[in-house]
């Protein structure tokens, strides 16, 4: 009959030798003599070379991702948002402008047509100093909606935010599902 290969994961190889020397007692090799044992039974030739391994495959998985957002510029456009995400004034510098308008970019509905009418009131919605006109012209402006020269029928542009724009979406889109859980649940008025 063969035999089923059972995975076996340490997150830490020193918590993991450290537990198996307890548990031989007085017959347990020293610390490091264990941690070579257990490194060659993964198929490494001492612990060194899974370090190093490691350590190479933490650098190339980085180096795949998309660099890391700036979170200073991430909490200066947070500060434009309420508790409940709403977008309080229309912000002084660009930088911050535009990753505003990413965060009310990801509340659009993404490849569906809407009237100027519809995305007003969306976007009214999104912001609490009742200019909605200046927002989706500034959207249109910086490429994030798009129109027909008639004004009738307009899109969100799908494209990829950076990284401080990710990291602003992710951070208000808890704030908004709080504003969502604090309106569907009644008062106790």
């Amino acid at each position: 009959m063969p035999k089923t290969p059972l995975p076996l994961r340490a997150d830490d190889l020193t918590t993991f030798v450290r537990a198996l020397s307890k548990q031989l007692g007085d017959a347990s090799p020293p610390h490091l003599a264990l941690m070579n044992m257990a490194a060659r039974a993964a198929g490494y030739q001492n612990v060194q070379h899974l370090r190093s391994a490691h350590a190479a495959g933490e650098r190339l998985g980085r180096t795949t991702d998309a660099p890391p957002a700036d979170a200073r510029t991430v909490e200066r456009a947070l500060h434009q948002f309420d508790a409940a995400g709403r977008l309080i004034r229309w912000p002084s510098k660009r930088s911050v402008q535009t990753l505003a308008l990413w965060a009310l970019w990801a509340t659009l509905p993404a490849d569906q047509s809407m009237q100027e009418r519809v995305v007003n009131e969306r976007l009214a919605h999104e912001h609490l100093f009742g200019d909605p006109a200046t927002l989706r012209r500034t959207m249109i402006s910086c490429g994030l909606l798009s129109r027909r020269t008639d004004g009738t029928d307009y899109r969100r542009i799908e494209q990829k935010p950076p990284a401080e724009a990710k990291a602003l979406i992710r951070a208000l889109f808890a704030r908004r599902r709080t504003r969502a859980h604090t309106v569907a649940e009644p008062s106790d008025a």
